[in-house]
């Protein structure tokens, strides 16, 4: 569906609650390292304190400083999802504030990725209201058009197809598809649990570690 300005395409299907539970205990370094380390939205900056963005993309891309396709989004959206907007990495305007925070939490929206700027900053650090964006701003956006609603997104150098599951806390910002969660869940669960042992072998004081040997020895630094 489309009107003049703004594109519609159906919302995606939230992410089931067993993998969204399991990632919730989940850090963004171990889901990335299991990524291949190339995957994952680079260059954005936490507005809230410190709750976790656990959902499903629903993404907008909209004109650089207007946010019409914003207030449609809104809307639309269910309780689960993540809004994720490509704004052209623009920073003159802010397409976000405390109003549509406000409203997109009583909706059940789970947080916000914003490839563009925000304002109000405060409001989102009070609310701890989980908020990633390129910048912020206290100029206002336009609200002409025109704007894509669920279409695939460029978001800090990564790909966001509706749908995709996002992962937010304090070290970033990872995302992929539902279908890749299963296998990354057990495959961070093995990371941590490598990382555990890790700190235990650090805490008996020795400075021979093996740790250190995998890496070192291949290029012949342990003598």
């Amino acid at each position: 569906m489309a009107s003049d300005t703004v594109e519609i395409n159906p919302a995606p299907p939230l992410a089931p609650d067993a993998t969204l539970t399991a990632l919730r205990e989940m850090v963004t370094p171990h889901l990335s390292d299991n990524l291949g380390r190339m995957a994952g939205i680079r260059g954005l900056t936490r507005y809230h304190r410190s709750a976790k963005l656990v959902g499903t993309a629903f993404t907008v891309k909209t004109r650089s400083g207007d946010n019409l396709a914003l207030y449609k989004a809104l809307i639309l959206l269910s309780p689960g999802h993540v809004l994720v907007v490509d704004g052209g990495e623009d920073a003159t305007n802010a397409l976000v504030g405390e109003l549509m925070m406000m409203y997109a939490a009583k909706r059940g929206c789970v947080g916000f990725v914003i490839d563009g700027a925000i304002r109000d900053v405060g409001a989102f650090f009070a609310a701890d209201f989980p908020c990633y964006a390129r910048a912020h701003n206290h100029c206002g956006p336009y609200k002409h058009g025109p704007g894509k609603i669920n279409v695939p997104v460029a978001v800090g150098g990564e790909v966001v197809n509706p749908g995709d599951i996002v992962v937010g806390d304090e070290d970033g910002l990872v995302v992929f598809p539902v279908a890749a969660a299963e296998d990354l869940i057990a495959a961070a669960r093995h990371s941590a649990a490598g990382e555990q042992a890790i700190k235990e072998e650090i805490a008996n004081g020795s400075v021979a570690q093996s740790w250190l040997t995998r890496v070192l020895q291949p290029h012949g630094l342990c003598n």
